[in-house]
């Protein structure tokens, strides 16, 4: 059988990797892929690896494979396996000495796995690195192989690829730690044989992570130390010595450091040798990667010394201004390195917690205004130097478009670290220095037209700010603002004819300051040249009119009273814009930025004017829409969604930001037999019933009380459709409508009509797991309806024969894959739970006893099961808190029921202690314990049920989720 399997496997490969047909290489791989998975592959691998005769091809495959094997699926070999594995991956460790490097790499990681699955005792009572150093004595030979076994060893703990239980892979860390004395002193050994110390580097960068055994004082003074800081002045070991002095930077700030006080025989040392690099930053002839190298290093010291750093001191300086070159590198990727760190400068500067230690208040005020004052220079220095930073390339018409995404990327960094820099500068002095770069920028001839890249940057940089620049300021905004109707309102053009428009630039820079903008002097004539800028952007180009429409928006916000007296003017560009007609080049989409300008305008109206401005705000729209409706029922039944959608969109728009409930009521009410016929010929049309919802949805929101009898007529129209035609977007609707009126005792009659048809036809599509997975979107808004429900209308829900029904089709669908249905049917379980448990809830508790008590074993064995595997680890907080409110609510019943059901998995998957730790799990949950501190037991449970694949599927085939049944189960005894 092993030669048969062997011969496969060889002629497997050279299939995979010789063949000529594409459809005889995928098949092989294929079956190459599923071969991994055999418990056959372990000897088949293991003989080709011991093979001389293997070709290369071989060699990879099969070491992959034993590596793979070893990690995951260890726990298929009996007990007794484990000593010729060890023996045989050792043969093969001493094989491949010499290489080839990646085989020998894969059998490396293999062993390193096996050590984590095994302990310690099995590799002869000191640890596998005890051993390690044995062989490395007794057979320096083969020392490169040994070497890289003890270098990768501290990597693989992380490796979650190795299928090792929790507390194994804890116990194996703890191994670590106790030999990290060992292990560097291995290293040290082999420091003596020059063709290693690369890796030697590697490994120590490697194994400090588990070196808290060990001092500071005693790592100031050890080779490895001094062999590390020693090359980070040579080409040849720069980056290794990088990596190794970053990671000391980081062992002296880590949780399990004894505090920085006594780390400061380490720092004392390192930061100089990193502060000794700076000159390299500026070295042309330098690599660039290795300058990215030292630049890392530099932001990795600013980072973790950011609370030393903030103290000020002269040597503190010193790393700061090292840091400022680092940012003035021309390279983004260089320069951006720091951007971390000024954050976390930032916060220490204005965090109060950074100050504790001052004891008064007037101390900890003092003290705080020394180090702003302190450490405005150096943000004066960040913010000349980033803000030229976002200027466009000259050669930006030929960047890919993965390169303008990055380069997008780059400006929102820039944008964040100007916003950090007001923190401490404030935001009227930041704007004085952009201010200076926009003067510059005038000066070199952007007005007329010439390097008009420095001009956009800063106006960039300007409207970024924004926010923080206070709407008092007198200074700088009366000399921006006028200077914008002269820069040039056309598109800047490139040699190759890609369109860079400066006035979006300008655009944005008047939306960002609309605030400021209401609140200038009357005598400064500002707003209606910068509404001209915005009309005439809306005719430029599809571009300028997007950031010209936000900017209208912006402006109608913040200049809503200026504009009540202009409505004419209002209106005349809203009927331009949405007509399609007159110049402008406003996309349907930025058209809904026009519609609510002019809505929070009619807000501030009085309610007469309000009342007469919507209509002609809304006559447009359903003018538009009658005239599809007035064409015919074969016509309204056949046009495309979106010659609806856009209309009924703006509807939308206008209802959310109206502002007055009694009139938007009217309107509603008044165009509601033009939304009807859409909602009668159009069911079927599930865009444009999402739209419509959405529109309705918006009406509830903003006219609550005041819609009157068209919200009966509506509830009317969408439970009759629901049945007919199976729209989500129903139960949504339904859902707002419960929210609003859920409490009203004048609306229970229709909302609990409502609520029986809503989940009556909804239990009977969703039967069945399969069901759930064809029709997420309506199991998400069922229970998101069901919850709301819970919250706002328990009278009406709650006692009625449909709640057990739901209770019933959330059992059955709970494990449905899909994430945003899967969490609103666990939130409602939680919800019912712990409704049972709350003092208002008090009503109920006995029927919903009633109810889970008749289910518990059942529902606990299902929540059980998708905490272990039935669904994705990511709703691991979800089950966790249905398992925690069940227990809560139900606590000796949900032992029994949870004892009953882990009994029901073998005991390879799940050990007699896991069983114990579970049921204290479930126990402290009955008792009290917080969620918080529940979830992290909750996650190590999981993770030994979802180990590998074959403990996950004996763990679902024992559960069988999937086909329980979820009518009623018997009650335990």
């Amino acid at each position: 059988m092993e030669a048969q399997a062997t011969a496969t496997v060889k002629e497997a490969l050279a299939a995979l990797y010789h063949h000529p047909d594409d459809t005889i290489r995928t098949a092989a791989d294929r079956w190459l892929q599923k071969f991994q998975h055999t418990l056959d592959a372990w000897q088949v691998a293991d003989s080709l690896l011991h093979d001389e005769s293997s070709n290369l091809e071989t060699l990879m495959f099969c070491s992959q494979t034993l590596r793979s094997k070893v990690q995951r699926d260890f726990e298929e070999l009996p007990s007794e396996a484990f000593r010729p594995l060890q023996d045989s991956l050792y043969g093969l460790l001493k094989k491949f000495n010499k290489g080839p490097p990646k085989v020998r790499t894969q059998i490396c990681i293999a062993i390193a796995a096996l050590a984590v699955h095994v302990p310690v005792e099995d590799w002869g009572g000191g640890g596998i690195v005890n051993w390690l150093g044995d062989e490395m004595k007794s057979q320096q030979e083969f020392i490169p192989s040994f070497l890289e076994l003890l270098i990768i060893l501290p990597q693989e703990t992380s490796s979650y690829k190795i299928a090792a239980r929790p507390e194994r892979r804890n116990q194996f860390e703890n191994d670590l730690c106790s030999s990290a004395n060992v292990a560097l002193s291995l290293l040290t050994a082999c420091l003596g044989f020059d063709e290693l110390k690369e890796q030697v580097l590697e490994g120590f960068a490697s194994w400090l992570r588990f070196c808290h055994g060990i001092t500071a004082a005693t790592l100031a003074s050890h080779p490895l130390v001094h062999m590390a800081l020693s090359s980070l002045n040579t080409d040849q070991f720069l980056e290794a010595a990088v990596n190794v002095t970053s990671e000391l930077i980081h062992f002296t700030v880590s949780r399990d450091s004894c505090g920085i006080t006594e780390q400061f025989p380490l720092i004392q040392i390192l930061i100089p040798h990193v502060m000794g690099l700076k000159e390299q930053l500026k070295d042309s002839s330098k690599d660039e990667e290795d300058v990215k190298a030292i630049a890392r290093l530099f932001a990795d010291m600013g980072d973790s010394y950011v609370d030393l750093i903030a103290t000020g001191s002269g040597d503190a300086m010193q790393i700061v201004n090292a840091l400022l070159e680092v940012t003035s590198h021309s390279e983004f990727d260089i320069s951006s390195m720091t951007f971390n760190f000024w954050h976390h400068l930032k916060r220490n500067l204005t965090g109060r917690d950074s100050y504790t230690s001052c004891g008064s208040e007037v101390s900890i005020e003092a003290e705080r205004n020394r180090r702003m004052q302190l450490f405005r220079p150096p943000f004066e220095v960040l913010v000349s130097l980033v803000s030229s930073r976002v200027e466009y390339p000259e050669d930006f018409h030929t960047f890919s478009e993965e390169d303008r995404r990055d380069f997008r990327y780059a400006r929102y960094a820039v944008s964040d670290v100007l916003l950090d820099a007001t923190d401490v500068l404030g935001g009227d002095s930041t704007l004085k220095i952009l201010f200076m770069k926009l003067i510059q920028a005038c000066g070199s001839g952007a007005e007329q037209n010439q390097n008009w890249q420095p001009l956009e940057a800063a106006l960039f940089c300007i409207q970024a700010i924004a926010k923080s620049v206070s709407i008092e300021e007198k200074e700088i905004l009366p000399q921006v603002m006028p200077l914008l109707p002269r820069f040039p309102h056309q598109e800047q053009l490139l040699q190759t004819g890609v369109q860079i428009c400066l006035n979006l630039a300008v655009c944005s820079t008047i939306g960002a300051f609309s605030k400021w903008i209401d609140a200038a002097p009357a005598e400064l004539p500002i707003l209606p040249p910068l509404v001209d800028i915005l009309n005439k952007g809306m005719s430029t180009s599809e571009a300028t009119a997007a950031a010209a429409s936000v900017a209208f928006k912006y402006i109608c916000e913040g200049c809503r009273g200026k504009f009540s007296g202009s409505l004419d003017g209002l209106f005349q560009i809203y009927h331009v814009a949405i007509s399609g007609v007159g110049g402008y080049k406003v996309s349907s989409e930025d058209s809904l930025h026009l519609v609510e300008a002019l809505s929070v305008v009619i807000t501030t109206l009085p309610q007469d004017h309000a009342r007469r401005a919507l209509e002609l705000i809304c006559m447009p729209i359903i003018n538009s829409l009658q005239e599809i409706i007035q064409q015919g029922e074969s016509a309204l039944q056949q046009v495309p969604a979106r010659h609806l959608t856009v209309h009924i969109d703006r509807l939308s728009t206008i209802f959310s930001n109206v502002k007055l409930p009694e009139v938007v009521a009217e309107a509603v009410n008044r165009y509601w037999s033009t939304l009807k016929i859409i909602f009668d010929h159009r069911a079927w049309d599930t865009r444009t019933m999402e739209s419509l919802c959405r529109s309705c949805k918006f009406a509830v929101r903003t006219c609550g009380r005041s819609m009157g009898i068209t919200i009966g007529a509506m509830l009317l129209e969408i439970q009759t459709l629901y049945q007919q035609h199976n729209q989500s977007c129903f139960l949504y609707l339904s859902s707002e409508v419960i929210k609003i009126f859920g409490s009203d005792p004048s609306c229970a009659s229709y909302l609990t009509c409502l609520i029986q048809t809503l989940f009556n036809h909804t239990i009977q599509l969703l039967r069945t797991i399969q069901d759930f997975t064809a029709r997420p979107d309506i199991a998400d808004d069922c229970f998101l309806l069901a919850s709301r429900c819970i919250r706002y209308c328990p009278d009406l829900f709650v006692p009625t024969e449909i709640f057990p029904r739901l209770v019933d089709c959330a059992m059955a669908g709970v494990t449905i894959q899909h994430r945003e249905a899967c969490k609103s049917i666990l939130c409602f379980l939680s919800d019912t739970f712990d409704l049972a448990k709350s003092p208002e809830g008090e009503k109920y508790r006995d029927l919903i006893n009633t109810i889970v008590l008749l289910r518990g074993a059942t529902l606990a064995r299902i929540m059980i099961a998708s905490l272990t595997g039935a669904l994705p680890s990511g709703r691991l907080e979800e089950v966790s808190y249905v398992l925690l409110s069940l227990s809560r609510a139900f606590g000796g019943n949900m032992l029994n029921w949870t004892r009953d059901c882990i009994a029901l998995i073998p005991p390879q998957a799940l050990t007699d202690s896991e069983r114990s730790r579970f049921l204290t799990i479930i126990s402290d949950a009955s008792s009290g314990s917080s969620l918080g501190s529940l979830t992290d037991r909750f996650a190590e449970i999981s993770e030994v049920c979802r180990r590998n694949k074959a403990v996950q599927d004996i763990v679902q085939a024992a559960l069988q989720p999937h086909d329980l049944a979820f009518t009623v189960a018997p009650r335990h005894s």
